[in-house]
């Protein structure tokens, strides 16, 4: 009875240490990670969808009605300046042209003859200001008639590429009637458009008569080999969208770019003085981002942000936080707006320096 009572109290002794170490350890707070944002200069890189066109892009209409003859181009192919494209069927206007020629010619015949009477007193200085004029007329006809017959063979006026052919042969065209389009594909402009505070940082970034260098992502998202130069921006901006459209000239010899392609401009942009923070600090509620800031008391504010730009893994910061304060770094999911934490301090030098940060 004695070794019973004896062993009772062992196991009650055992049982009270056990759950006061429980709940010693239940109440012991666990550390967070705190650091605070970081401010230095840095370059960022912003992306513009952008869309390509060629240099020099143009129509080629028909100029005369009449059958399509001939067409000596096929789509795609790459043609030579007074190189010959189409030909219209020239009958109608090769009689023309003979017609006028003979009319020329009689007239300047009736001009040696009156000029000859006139010698002899025979007929007035009016009659042969008359047949004059008839020549002149004449000879203006006959020019005519050549130019109608010249457009009926349509050249290229430069070197370039042909686009879709929109008649086949055989085809009756329309005077003004759409053939075909030429691009000249050895350099491209890109235009992009810039938001007005984006614009003022371009304006006050480049001096002078320089040019600022980007860069273009095509649609495969690879980057195009050639740099570009930002070489105009337009008088006006749009009052709908608040933006003002640049345009950046590419060099483009192999023939990779092609007139109405799409892809983005990326232009690095200096930043002075940012403050930066990483982005696994920020939550997201709302469509809005925040982060705890820890007051002197070690209690955890939940405080709204605005970012100025992205960085992989950081965050630029517009406002909302200051170069010494302290931000939660890690367990930001374990805490509430007013929690009071214990933590540890991690210099935001070393944190960054674990994260991607482009700097100057």
């Amino acid at each position: 009875m004695k070794r019973t009572l004896t062993l009772l109290g062992l196991c009650a002794i055992v049982c009270y240490t056990s759950c006061k170490q429980k709940e010693e350890t239940k109440e012991e707070p666990t550390k967070l990670l705190v650091t605070s944002p970081i401010k230095m200069d840095t370059t960022v890189t912003k992306e513009y969808v952008c869309q390509i066109k060629s240099i020099r892009n143009i129509e080629l209409k028909a100029q005369e009605k009449g059958y399509l003859e001939r067409i000596f181009v096929d789509e795609g192919q790459h043609v030579k300046a007074g190189q010959l494209l189409f030909k219209i069927m020239p009958n109608i206007y090769q009689a023309e042209l003979e017609k006028a020629d003979a009319e020329a010619q009689a007239a300047d015949i009736e001009v040696a003859n009156t000029q000859s009477l006139a010698d002899r007193k025979i007929v007035s200085p009016n009659e042969l200001a008359l047949a004059n004029a008839k020549a002149k007329k004449a000879k203006a006809e006959l020019a005519l008639a050549k130019v109608h017959l010249q457009f009926t063979e349509i050249r290229a006026p430069f070197d370039g590429i042909i686009d879709q052919l929109h008649l086949k042969q055989g085809s009756l065209v329309e005077e003004g009637e759409l053939l075909t389009s030429l691009s000249d594909n050895n350099q491209m402009w890109v235009y992009f458009n810039v938001s007005e505070p984006e614009y003022l940082n371009y304006k006050t970034s480049v001096k002078g008569n320089d040019k600022m260098r980007v860069s273009l992502q095509m649609a495969n998202k690879e980057v195009f080999k050639h740099p570009g130069v930002v070489e105009t921006i337009e008088a006006e901006f749009n009052n709908e969208t608040g933006n003002i459209a640049f345009r950046a000239t590419f060099p483009n010899q192999e023939g990779l770019l092609r007139h109405g392609e799409t892809g983005s401009i990326l232009m690095k942009e200096q930043m002075k003085n940012a403050i930066i923070i990483p982005q696994k600090a920020t939550l997201e509620i709302m469509d809005k981002k925040y982060v705890y800031v820890v007051n002197k008391d070690n209690v955890v504010k939940l405080t709204p942000i605005t970012i100025a730009a992205e960085i992989p893994d950081l965050y630029i910061l517009q406002d909302g936080v200051a170069e010494g304060d302290k931000i939660l770094l890690e367990g930001i999911r374990k805490v509430q707006d007013g929690n009071k934490i214990t933590y540890d301090f991690e210099e935001p030098a070393k944190v960054m320096s674990q994260l991607k940060l482009e700097s100057e």
